[in-house]
């Protein structure tokens, strides 16, 4: 086991590909393959798309209910480089419903909040995570907080990482990432951006906008920072400087889902494999994860293979 992921709040993912999909209408499913069901959450989809990239991982968390179970037996299916260690709780895990219409190119996403955490399960789940600390060499800790917690957690989590020496990687909402920078600067962030175009509290509007909040970034303490711009565009921000990386290939809205927790793995993949690699190499090769997941409609994480040649398409263009 390599790599930590955290996901307090995992859901079971529901997805259905409807052509010409309108709300106030009837829509019926055309088959099997036009719905699926699998394990979601930020964090599970990075250990997913680490086991394609052939790294272990344990996925670690707080699950609860019919669904947990649900979503726990789905997740054990999925390869043997992912172990499993959840906490277990009454309240029902949350399930998201997406709906893919590749005919109007549109994704739309319905997410459920989760479950009430007590302070118990919390407690539980934290003496676990210092157990795998002492195994692991990175931590990923991403995605929506359930109710009862706030980013304060991920700030405790990323602390305790950093002072046993483990890579730690951020992927949150402003919300969170505000609150956890507090208490402890991760080596890599990638500020959730989609619901809030906000960094630590300032608005993201024009592409200096981002430039300024990624290289501030750095300026905290991160060593490498990773900002979405637009659909197919990140603003990336090291040490040595800040630079846009984009590609001329068409990305289709509708095929993003999963894109950035592609992304997150990826950059562990390189981080954990060469050593050596700058930072900008390690967000190129997860950009290029990113956009290889956009060749596939479904949360199909991508092979290693379709990241190499992704990456041929990858264009940088220094900013700063």
């Amino acid at each position: 086991m390599k790599v930590i992921t955290v996901t307090l709040n995992p859901a079971l993912d529901r997805e259905f590909i409807i052509e010409e999909f309108t709300v106030n209408a009837y829509h019926r499913i055309k088959g099997q393959n036009h719905m699926m069901m699998n394990p979601g959450g930020k964090g599970i989809n990075v250990s997913m798309a680490l086991a394609k990239l052939g790294v272990s991982s344990i996925a670690i968390g707080i699950i609860g209910g019919y669904t947990g179970r649900v979503l726990l037996t789905e997740l054990n299916k999925v390869s043997p480089l992912i172990s499993t260690s959840f906490v277990h709780i009454e309240e029902e895990t949350r399930e998201n419903i997406v709906i893919v219409d590749p005919i109007n190119h549109t994704m739309t996403s319905i997410n459920s909040p989760g479950p009430r955490v007590d302070k118990k399960a919390v407690e539980l789940l934290l003496k676990r995570y210092e157990i795998y600390l002492s195994r692991a060499e990175a931590v990923v800790l991403s995605g929506s907080l359930p109710q009862g917690l706030t980013g304060e957690i991920y700030g405790k989590m990323a602390k305790k990482a950093k002072e046993k020496g483990r890579m730690v990687f951020f992927d949150m909402i402003d919300e969170y990432l505000t609150e956890a920078l507090e208490i402890c600067v991760p080596d890599v962030v990638k500020p959730d951006v989609r619901g809030s175009l906000t960094i630590l509290g300032e608005g993201l509007e024009s592409l200096e906008d981002y430039v300024e909040a990624a290289a501030n970034l750095v300026k905290r303490g991160c060593k490498l920072v990773v900002v979405s711009y637009e659909i197919k565009n990140d603003v990336v921000a090291t040490q040595d400087g800040v630079w846009l990386i984009s590609t001329e290939e068409k990305v289709e809205p509708e095929n993003i889902l999963g894109a950035g927790d592609a992304y997150v793995a990826a950059m562990v993949y390189k981080r954990l494999t060469e050593r050596n690699a700058s930072m900008l190499e390690v967000a190129r090769f997860g950009y290029a994860a990113a956009l290889a997941k956009t060749k596939k409609l479904a949360k199909e994480m991508p092979e290693y293979e379709e990241i190499s040649e992704a990456l041929k398409s990858c264009r940088l263009e220094r900013l700063r």
